[in-house]
């Protein structure tokens, strides 16, 4: 139970008298449920993570809306992220490879670090959730040479 105190000042005969007063929140103290939606060592596309990016850290975390029948300009990601796809798919694809990776609605996946790479939605718009490992000033998106940025 946690319990609040609240002073209460009042005046008797000329002369101030406090009181703490305790009142109690009916709150439940308890803990959270979780779930472990992506801890990897790795990216999708198999290439080990081997390190961040030095200087001061800054998390970003951004939505992205995909059109259906939708590829994505070729790019690179300079530090580690997570997507995670809030509806639709994603298809990874691996340029040099030519490795895919579907990833469907309520899963998460670590995107490749150098690797020029895209996504590609399905028959319904895609709508991911992705949080990047970067610094500020350097961008969470690189477009590969000639092509668009990827948002």
């Amino acid at each position: 139970m946690i319990v609040k105190y609240r002073i209460a000042v009042s005046m008797v005969a000329g002369a101030s008298l406090m009181a703490i007063v305790a009142q109690s929140d009916s709150k439940t103290v308890a803990s959270a449920q979780r779930e472990i939606l992506l801890q990897a060592n790795q990216s999708w596309n198999g290439k080990r993570y081997t390190h961040y990016p030095t200087g001061q850290p800054q998390l970003t975390t951004i939505k992205v809306t995909i059109a259906p029948h939708t590829a994505l300009p070729w790019h690179t990601h300079p530090f580690p992220n997570v997507v995670y796809v809030l509806s639709g798919s994603l298809t990874l694809r691996d340029k040099a490879s030519g490795k895919t990776q579907v990833v469907h609605q309520g899963e998460a996946v670590g995107e490749s670090v150098d690797d020029i790479h895209r996504g590609e939605s399905g028959d319904e718009p895609t709508v991911l959730l992705i949080t990047y490992a970067g610094t500020p000033a350097v961008p969470t998106s690189i477009p590969a040479k000639g092509e668009k940025p990827e948002y």
